[in-house]
C-alpha cells in the first residue's frame, strides 16, 4: 500500500512537473506560461531544548528531509527557497545537493508575492517553510484563504500550486 502511495505521488509530480521546455515563450503568450510551486513544511525538529528558537532537525526529521529529496527527484526544479532557520535549511539541503541548486532565503514578512511570481515565472520551485507560513504563502499565491495553519505534527503535507497566466490551482497531498 505504501509503495502504491509513493508511486501515485511520483506520477502526480511527473504529471504536474512535466518536462522542461527548451523554447522560450514570447511575451505575448504569458497566458501559456506554467509556473509550478511545491510547498513543504520543515521536517521534524529537535524539541529537547524548549528555549531554542532555532533548533536543528532530529533523526526522524533528517530521514524525512532525505525522503523529500527522493519524492522530488523526478521534478525538474529550477529554484529552492527556504526561510533562514536551521530546520528549514536542513529540510531543503538534501534536495539542494541532489539537484545542485543553491538555496535562496526568503522572509515571509517582507515577501512581495507579485514580485516572487514574476521572478519565478515559468519555473518549478520548491519552498520550505513552517506550519503557519507554508499555508499562508500558498493562500497568497492562489489569491484565496483556502488553507489554514498546519497541525504541529504535520511534517508530511505537500502543497502544489500551478499558475497558468493569472489562473492558480492548488492541491494538498499527504506524503508519509
Amino acid at each position: 500500500m505504501k509503495n502504491l502511495r509513493i508511486l501515485s505521488v511520483l506520477l502526480i509530480l511527473l504529471f504536474v512537473g512535466g518536462c522542461k521546455k527548451d523554447i522560450k515563450m514570447p511575451q505575448s503568450n504569458l497566458n501559456d506560461i506554467v509556473s509550478t510551486f511545491y510547498f513543504i513544511r520543515h521536517a521534524e525538529k529537535d524539541r529537547t531544548d524548549p528555549d531554542n528558537v532555532d533548533p536543528e532537525l532530529n533523526q526522524e526529521g533528517l530521514g524525512r528531509a532525505m525522503g523529500w529529496a527522493e519524492v522530488l527527484d523526478p521534478v525538474p526544479l529550477d529554484a529552492i527557497y527556504s526561510t533562514d532557520f536551521e530546520r528549514t535549511s536542513m529540510t531543503a539541503a538534501p534536495t539542494s545537493v541532489k539537484k545542485d541548486i543553491n538555496i535562496q532565503y526568503y522572509d515571509m514578512a517582507n515577501l512581495k508575492i507579485d514580485q516572487f511570481k514574476a521572478d519565478n515565472l515559468g519555473k518549478k520551485v520548491l519552498i520550505v517553510g513552517h506550519s503557519d507560513t507554508t499555508p499562508d504563502f500558498v493562500n497568497k499565491m492562489i489569491g484565496d484563504n483556502k488553507y489554514s495553519s498546519m497541525d504541529d505534527a504535520d511534517n508530511s503535507s505537500l502543497f502544489i500550486v500551478e499558475i497558468v497566466g493569472d489562473k492558480a490551482t492548488s492541491m494538498r497531498l499527504k506524503i508519509n
